[in-house]
């Protein structure tokens, strides 16, 4: 799995690409789901993929969590803003802790799976961490039916003396297989210098169809909750699966 800049020497800017407060109607949506499936009660969750821990944090207060992601540099962003949360380095893919929870949760990292094999290794590294019953929760960025084709999506933050600029080119190079490509632009004010960092996303594009198909294989029982998509069209649809006894 890629380990892109915005993960590595880029981490920094999370905070302020993606602000924690973004994240709450995204956590309000995750809590919704886990009500109605387990009812009441401080439920063990795991979140895999966490990156900043910005979705966990507002569900701490809630659920036990332990936290697993790819990439050293988010996870300690996650460690700082989720102080009592476990923290381990690992690629959903493969991950096992040993360990049954009640619910497992992928937010948009779900996205960077490439292939068939990649979703159904990580579904398989939920039902390994996931008691009979359990949930397992996926919220890809795009699916075949929702993505918009070539697009650009820009917005500029000022915070204290830094101001930026993010730009993101989305296209699908080739139609013919199962990837898209995000190309970010990061434009740096700072001190009134100005600088420009470049990153490239692979993520995979997969049909509803063939979601809900490998994760019925995988033991769960499946279905597609819709939710309005964002301002930018990102996100909204999750993928709810019940671990079948």
């Amino acid at each position: 799995m890629q380990q892109n800049r915005l993960y590595r020497d880029l981490s920094y800017l999370w905070p302020r690409i993606s602000p924690r407060e973004d994240h709450a109607e995204d956590a309000l949506r995750w809590r919704g789901e886990l009500r109605k499936r387990l009812g009441p009660g401080r439920h063990a969750i795991l979140e895999l993929g966490c990156g900043g821990g910005h979705t966990l944090s507002h569900l701490t207060d809630e659920f036990e969590a332990v936290a697993v992601d790819l990439s050293p540099a988010m996870l300690e962003l996650s460690r700082r803003l989720n102080p009592g949360v476990a923290h381990h380095l690992g690629d959903m893919r493969y991950f096992r802790l040993g360990c049954q929870c009640d619910a497992v949760l992928i937010h948009d990292a779900v996205s960077y799976l490439l292939s068939p094999s990649d979703i159904r290794a990580t579904i398989a590294t939920a039902r390994a961490h996931l008691k009979p019953g359990g949930v397992l929760i996926m919220n890809p960025d795009w699916f075949t039916e929702t993505f918009p084709g070539t697009s650009v999506f820009h917005w500029i933050r000022g915070q204290g003396e830094l101001e930026l600029t993010f730009i993101e080119h989305l296209s699908d190079p080739d139609p013919e297989d199962t990837t898209i490509e995000s190309v970010f632009l990061f434009i740096l004010k700072e001190a009134g210098i100005l600088r420009v960092e470049q990153d490239r996303h692979q993520t995979g594009l997969f049909s509803v169809s063939t979601w809900l198909e490998l994760m019925e294989q995988g033991g769960f029982q499946s279905v597609r909750v819709s939710y309005p998509a964002y301002d930018d069209g990102y996100g909204g649809d999750l993928l709810v699966g019940v671990l079948r006894s």
